[in-house]
């Protein structure tokens, strides 16, 4: 149960309120690409108006040096009217006289939306100064963007110190869904695991590989896997810092599937090619069961470049085996978490819906919104896992859809979120 006071455990009648939101979203020539993390906030944007607040909106967008026009949150101000059918006003100065002012219009249940936070430094930095200032505008400060509750900002930690703050409706629960999978899952319990570094992933792997029943692990964080085990993986991108660590989990997962029924699987076939590119031929290695080689060969022996990424190609994808592997193993699944794609999703395909390197990432959708039969409780999180299922329309069909990456792979390792001590106990 979450610990915290939220919006529901104090008097916000009239009050005036500072609403921290994570409307970092994607925007192209400034149109909002994708509203996921907007639609996510209205919740609590509701309430606060059903209690008659002045509500005052403040995020970040993206990792501006200064002020940068094409990182203002101004096409936020359209959109956000849109979804919640009121005018929401603008405040394009983060200056205290400006914001002052703009607040002093305000009357009960309207909306003024700050200019991008990160625009003053002192937001990264957790500057006192800066988060005085926010805390000036209000009466109370409200957290609910739980994309950023992993940092030390100047509104998440600082703004704390000089308002009673509580969390929003997202905030809640975020925090008590994936606690409560991470610590009370219903077994069996499948993780997937994709993304580049092992470093962002390590907590969950060690935490999971003694309560999760399957790990499998994807994306370039395979390719130092495989690395470490002595798989040859061409000129695919892996760190070699990290080669200890993939061999101290391969170890941890061994000794732990001897006590137990478990299993750490690492990629058996995988999507190859000499570039990552819409117009680039793709192979198929498979260095498991040699089928596709075999059968493409027939009648002629097939050639060890079946089974071999060679020096010049770059693996960006798992390949059908391992995600009918994947798929058929979630059948027999009571809860999936999925953190990070098993492949490079950003590139699209010049033929279908599904890009060169999404197969594998596809098939793990599908699988986990119950199209091949059996659907598990799913949690997934990191930001472009999230923006993968929201870009094939597919949200509804997961049960919990995380706005947060960092935050949540905080949670999943066991960790406390610093925005969210920060906030007045129950």
């Amino acid at each position: 149960m979450f610990k915290k006071k939220t919006v529901k455990d104090i008097n916000l009648r009239g009050k005036t309120v500072l609403l921290r939101v994570d409307y970092n979203v994607p925007i192209k020539n400034g149109i909002i690409q994708d509203d996921f993390r907007i639609r996510q906030s209205l919740e609590t944007i509701k309430y606060l108006i059903s209690q008659e607040c002045k509500i005052i909106i403040c995020s970040h967008l993206g990792r501006p040096e200064g002020m940068d026009p094409s990182l203002s949150l101004r096409p936020v101000v359209l959109r956000l009217s849109k979804l919640l059918n009121k005018g929401v006003a603008f405040a394009p100065n983060l200056s205290s006289e400006n914001i002052n002012s703009e607040v002093k219009n305000l009357k009960s249940g309207q909306i003024l939306l700050l200019e991008n936070l990160r625009f003053n430094p002192g937001e990264d930095k957790d500057d006192d100064k800066f988060a005085k200032q926010l805390s000036e505008l209000a009466d109370i400060f409200v957290q609910d963007a739980f994309g950023v509750v992993h940092r030390y900002n100047a509104s998440t930690v600082a703004v704390t110190k000089y308002l009673p703050s509580v969390a929003g409706l997202l905030l809640e629960r975020e925090v008590d869904t994936i606690t409560n999978v991470a610590q009370n899952p219903k077994k069996p319990l499948m993780v997937v695991v994709g993304g580049a570094k092992i470093a962002d992933k390590i907590d969950i792997l060690e935490r999971f590989i003694s309560m999760a029943d399957y790990i499998m692990l994807g994306g370039a964080m395979a390719n130092t896997f495989l690395k470490a085990s002595g798989t040859e993986i061409g000129a695919s991108k892996y760190d070699e810092n990290e080669l200890p660590l993939a061999r101290r989990i391969l170890q941890l997962a061994k000794t732990e599937s001897k006590k137990r029924n478990f299993t750490l699987q690492l990629p058996f076939d995988v999507v190859v090619s000499k570039k990552m590119d819409s117009n680039t031929t793709l192979r198929i290695v498979d260095w498991s069961s040699y089928s596709l080689s075999e059968i493409e060969s027939y009648p002629k022996r097939p050639p060890k470049r079946g089974s071999t990424v060679l020096s010049d190609e770059k693996i960006f994808d798992i390949g059908p085996f391992t995600g009918a592997y994947i798929a058929g193993v979630m059948q027999s699944m009571n809860t999936v978490i999925w953190n990070g794609t098993m492949g490079v999703t950003e590139v699209p395909s010049l033929i279908t819906s599904t890009g060169p390197y999404s197969h594998g990432s596809e098939l793990v959708l599908q699988a986990i919104s119950g199209e091949f039969g059996h659907k598990p409780f799913s949690l997934v999180g990191g930001g472009d896992t999230a923006g993968f299922v929201q870009s094939k329309e597919m949200s509804a069909n997961i049960n919990h859809l995380s706005t947060g990456g960092g935050a949540s792979l905080e949670l999943l390792g066991g960790h406390k979120l610093p925005g969210v001590e920060a906030l007045l106990d129950k």
